[in-house]
C-alpha cells in the first residue's frame, strides 16, 4: 500500500492531507492574496475563513481514514446523501456571503469567476460520470 506521501502526490493534492489546518489555511490564503490582491485586513478576515473550512475537511478526512481502517466504510443511504450535500451547499452560501462582506467588487467578481472554474474543472470526474461526447 502506498504511504500517504505517495498518495497525495499522486491522486493531485500534492499531499495537502499531511499539512496542518493552519499551513492549509496560510497557503489558501496566499494563493487568494496573488490572484486577487489582498489587503492586509482582507488576509486576515479570509484566513480565518479558510482555518474553518481546513479543520472541518481535516476532520472529515481523519474521520474517512479511521472508517476505512475499521473496516467501517459503508455505501451512505440516499437521506445521508442528502443531509452531506445539503450542508456543503449551505456552507458554500455562507462562504459565498462572507466573502461579497470581505471582498471588493471587482475582488468579488474575480473570485467567483475562480470559482466557476473550480467547479466546472471537478466535473465528471466521479465514478458516475455521464459520457457526454457525441
Amino acid at each position: 500500500m502506498a504511504q500517504k506521501g505517495e498518495r497525495g502526490a499522486r491522486d493531485g493534492r500534492g499531499g495537502m492531507q499531511d499539512l496542518s489546518s493552519e499551513q492549509m489555511a496560510t497557503l489558501q490564503t496566499k494563493k487568494m492574496t496573488l490572484a486577487l490582491d489582498l489587503t492586509q485586513k482582507q488576509q486576515e478576515q479570509i484566513k480565518s475563513l479558510q482555518l474553518e473550512k481546513a479543520k472541518r475537511r481535516k476532520a472529515k478526512m481523519e474521520e474517512g481514514e479511521a472508517q476505512k481502517e475499521a473496516g467501517e466504510a459503508k455505501k451512505p443511504t440516499s437521506e445521508e446523501r442528502f443531509t452531506k450535500m445539503n450542508g456543503r451547499l449551505d456552507r458554500q452560501i455562507a462562504q459565498k456571503a462572507e466573502m461579497k462582506k470581505i471582498l471588493s467588487d471587482e475582488q468579488y467578481k474575480k473570485w467567483e469567476q475562480q470559482q466557476e472554474r473550480k467547479g466546472k474543472h471537478g466535473e465528471g470526474h466521479g465514478r458516475h460520470r455521464k459520457d457526454t461526447r457525441k
